[in-house]
């Protein structure tokens, strides 16, 4: 995640009962990972290591939410069959449950009847929504984040984010498409 006036790290270690994420796009295209995308595409392994510079402030991050008593969930709404990226996404989730991440799958087609955001977003303790802008090509948008705290458009991203938890697979048990 770009870094710039607003934090997310500093936004997570805030929150005090919940972060919720949820991402709707079949293709990202930020820099921090092209390295990785492009080793996984090239031979199939990702790194997996929870411990790898790659992976450890994700896992430090989330863990230190967890142990606080802050329940992390993922959801991800996909189009099927998956693209690369999220077979890519999905080869490398295992770290984010072992950091202590609740993940789960929503194929398209069974969240077509749900209104949802314009954009991926993070909501922490419901009081405040986290939009994360892309371009196009799936790059960090400039400005990269907009914070907002407006009551009625909290609730709104809350309840569209619950219907894609409750509706979706859990990790372990989502088979990719």
């Amino acid at each position: 995640m770009p870094q710039n006036e607003l934090r997310f790290d500093e936004l997570l270690e805030g929150a005090e009962h919940s972060a919720v994420h949820l991402e709707m796009r079949d293709q990202y295209g930020v820099g921090d990972e092209a390295d990785d995308f492009l080793e996984w595409k090239n031979t199939g392994r990702r790194d997996a290591d929870p411990r790898s510079a790659y992976w450890a402030p994700w896992v430090n991050l989330v863990q230190r939410a967890v142990e606080r008593g802050v329940t992390v969930r993922r959801a991800r709404v996909v189009s099927e069959p998956v693209t690369d990226y999220i077979r890519y996404e999905h080869a490398g989730a295992d770290v984010n449950v072992f950091a202590g991440e609740q993940v789960r799958w929503l194929p398209r087609r069974r969240a077509a009847d749900l209104l949802l955001p314009g954009c991926d977003l993070w909501i922490f303790d419901g009081r405040s929504v986290l939009f994360n802008h892309f371009t196009g090509d799936g790059d960090w948008a400039d400005p990269p984040l907009e914070l907002r705290a407006d009551d009625a458009l909290v609730k709104q991203c809350v309840d569209a984010f619950e219907m894609v938890w409750d509706r979706g697979i859990p990790h372990d048990a989502y088979e990719i498409h």
